[in-house]
């Protein structure tokens, strides 16, 4: 099988990189070969964090270079920008709707873009946006993003059942938070 690349971006806190590890956990039931690689920026103050995952029959880095991304997912909407060059002419983009201010719009010295999620499908891009933030609410917490996006992101693995992602999610999430998070992957999957 050839190498799939899938990027995750997002801002400190929300959860990305545990969106990787759930991942990791469900292509490892099918034995692919695995590579995960995280970069973080000013992550613990709401910096940007991208995670890389590839898998395949044989994987040998786990850098995406530009242009090789088969998926981004996008925890936030600036940060879904700043990755889209990374996107395969192909590839998805999928992206929560959501708007955090870095701390240069906070400080004043710049504006937040508007108009984002326009100028990304401006660009010819296959975006699938959502409001993920509010169905992680429904879901119970707000920190829920990231299980809603993995539910969105399921759609596209027509390989896996909902029951093999559920099985990942039970191995990796604690178990407290087990049925919000499950709640909000299922409204994820079907919104």
């Amino acid at each position: 099988m050839e190498t799939k690349n899938i990027m995750i971006v997002g801002v400190g806190g929300q959860g990305t990189l545990l969106a990787s590890k759930l991942l990791g956990r469900l292509l490892l039931t099918r034995n692919y070969d695995i590579k995960v690689s995280e970069v973080h920026g000013m992550s613990q103050r709401g910096g940007s964090v991208v995670t890389y995952v590839r898998y395949g029959s044989k994987v040998y880095s786990p850098i995406i270079d530009k242009g090789e991304a088969d998926f981004i997912l996008s925890f936030e909407l600036l940060e879904a920008a700043r990755a889209a060059e990374w996107l395969r002419p192909d590839g998805i983009l999928i992206t929560n709707t959501q708007e955090i201010n870095p701390m240069p719009v906070i400080t004043g010295a710049m504006t937040y873009p508007e108009n984002l999620l326009e100028k990304l499908k401006e660009l010819g891009l296959s975006v699938d946006a959502l409001d993920a933030l509010t169905l992680a609410q429904k879901a119970g917490s707000s920190k829920a993003v990231n299980l809603v996006l993995l539910g969105r992101l399921s759609n596209y693995f027509k390989d896996f059942s909902e029951d093999e992602w559920m099985a990942a999610i039970e191995q990796g999430v604690p178990e407290k938070f087990l049925e919000m998070n499950k709640k909000a992957f299922h409204l994820g999957r079907t919104a």
